[in-house]
């Protein structure tokens, strides 16, 4: 007699039941879009090594912030470009910098749009790098104490010119408790902070350094990025950053840190991050235009597993065509 072997069914058999079992689900509000504000342009200038994506001029940010936010996007994520840098970086807290002008015109335009501001000395600096400097001899020293103080003068600049949100990317020691006590001094207690708590030293920023017109002009970021084979002393920034009052913790780059950003979310239980950063993007879309892969059914792809990972924010330059594409 012949036995009916009996296995395990797949539920396969339809789009709409496929769609109706689906663990995980992308929306809309999922993303943040990045935005390049250059105060030395009249008109959008193409970034070469990023498809798609244009430094734009003042008289267009706020334009180009309300237009993500009629797509749906609830909020943008702001990088200035100064029209001069020194070695204090004092565009980065001037009342009159890029970014504070282009919060207020954001603001006066389109205020319901979570407006987060990148908070760094980088793009500031004359010499690239993310703090105060010192050489001695052929080496440099970044000198955490001295940076720190300017980097709460630029958060505060940023929180009174209308930021709902600053995000230190810096990775200097002890930055998250001197900008909440700060901010919190200051009357901006509901100014939140996502903290860049887990920042890799990367060879996938590279794109980024263009269009942020802050490459290093000596040595490399590797004394305060974190290194690429640690994990665990992620987590522990991680915990000092939540210790300090970081609202939203951030990992950075994204795929090649997917068991950082799962452990990150499973330990913490707080609000995660993940930037999808310019090397990651750059990447895709070369292969996309040599016809290697489909693009829309990578970012899809990319963008399920870094949700699926743990990710509550993603911080991608594809966020205006997900915005379109999700809804379908």
């Amino acid at each position: 007699m012949r036995r009916l072997i009996h296995r395990p069914r797949r539920l396969r058999r339809s789009p709409a039941l496929r769609n109706l079992v689906r663990e995980t689900q992308l929306s809309v509000h999922d993303f943040v879009l990045p935005l390049f504000v250059n105060e030395k342009l009249d008109e959008p200038r193409p970034i070469a090594s990023m498809q798609g994506v244009s430094q734009l001029p003042l008289k267009q940010i706020a334009d180009e912030a309300c237009r993500a936010h009629d797509l749906g996007l609830q909020a943008v994520l702001l990088f200035g470009i100064p029209e001069h840098k020194d070695e204090q970086a004092s565009g980065a807290y001037s009342e009159n910098g890029i970014i504070q002008k282009a919060l207020r015109a954001i603001k006066a335009k389109c205020p319901d749009l979570v407006a987060i501001t990148d908070v760094c000395l980088c793009e500031y600096m004359s010499h690239g790098h993310c703090g105060v400097t010192r050489m001695d001899g052929d080496h440099f020293h970044v000198l955490n104490d001295e940076s720190v103080e300017l980097l709460v003068k630029t958060a505060l600049s940023h929180a009174a010119a209308g930021a709902d949100m600053v995000a230190p990317s810096d990775m200097m020691d002890g930055r998250i408790r001197a900008i909440r006590e700060a901010l919190d001094l200051g009357g901006f207690d509901q100014t939140g902070i996502i903290s860049y708590a887990a920042k890799f030293a990367s060879a996938f920023y590279g794109p980024f350094r263009e269009a942020a017109e802050s490459p290093p002009q000596f040595g490399d970021r590797r004394s305060y990025q974190m290194d690429f084979a640690n994990a665990n002393e992620a987590l522990r920034e991680v915990a000092l950053d939540i210790d300090e009052g970081a609202d939203i913790l951030m990992v950075k780059p994204a795929l090649p840190y997917l068991n950082i950003l799962w452990r990150v979310r499973e330990r913490f239980g707080k609000p995660t991050a993940v930037y999808h950063v310019s090397g990651e993007y750059a990447m895709v879309k070369s292969a996309a235009e040599k016809g290697l892969l489909d693009e829309r059914a990578a970012i899809f792809e990319i963008m399920t597993a870094l949700k699926r990972a743990g990710a509550d924010i993603i911080i991608t330059y594809w966020a205006r065509d997900l915005a379109q594409w999700v809804p379908e």
